[in-house]
């Protein structure tokens, strides 16, 4: 118990260092089936249960990959960027994200609560639909500015301007606490 303790541990701080939110010591059928209820997460199991019924089960309920310990590191990582490429192919072609009431249309660069269109920048935009796209992904800010705003010359403190500017606009229609400031890091959507 202890070495799966130990080798989780590890591969938990190697996750975090590449910027992937990690949920542990859940069960995971019940992360899976409470993410799926609101949204289309990327899921990879990383379990000790190799039973063919579990697999299945699993990817019936919505996982995208499953892996049986023991594992290898560079296999999980190439398993999640396995499943990040397929995932962000699938929301290149639908560009609609939608959380909530808050829609957002890539393909005609619009944003709207319910009926009301946001009067948004590019770069709120831009920050908005990343951040909407990879809703468990914290993104620093210097990811945010490459991301937003790739030509700019700008320092990375104004993001931080435009995400209090595009919080202002998404709370005059009732939309808040969605775009989280992770202390000391950058920010993310707001969690499941």
């Amino acid at each position: 118990m202890e070495d799966d303790q130990d080798a989780a541990s590890v591969l938990e701080a190697y996750l975090q260092r590449e910027n992937f939110n990690v949920i542990v010591k859940y069960d995971g059928h019940e992360v899976l089936t409470q993410i799926r209820k609101k949204q289309n997460t990327p899921i990879i199991m990383l379990t000790a249960i190799g039973e063919p019924s579990e697999k299945i089960g699993a990817l019936r309920y919505g996982a995208d990959d499953y892996i049986v310990k023991p594992y290898h590191r560079g296999e999980v990582m190439g398993r999640i960027q396995s499943v990040l490429r397929r995932t962000q192919q699938t929301q290149e072609n639908t560009k609609l994200l939608i959380y909530k009431n808050l829609i957002v249309d890539c393909t005609a660069m619009t944003a709207r609560v319910d009926a009301q269109t946001l009067e948004l920048t590019l770069t709120e935009f831009n920050v908005l639909a990343t951040l909407l796209c990879s809703p468990l992904r914290v993104f620093t800010r210097f990811e945010l500015l490459e991301i937003c705003l790739p030509e700019s010359n700008a320092l990375e403190r104004v993001v931080d301007t435009h995400i209090y500017n595009l919080r202002k606009k998404l709370e005059v229609y009732g939309v808040c606490q969605i775009l989280i400031n992770v202390r000391g890091i950058g920010y993310r959507f707001a969690h499941v």
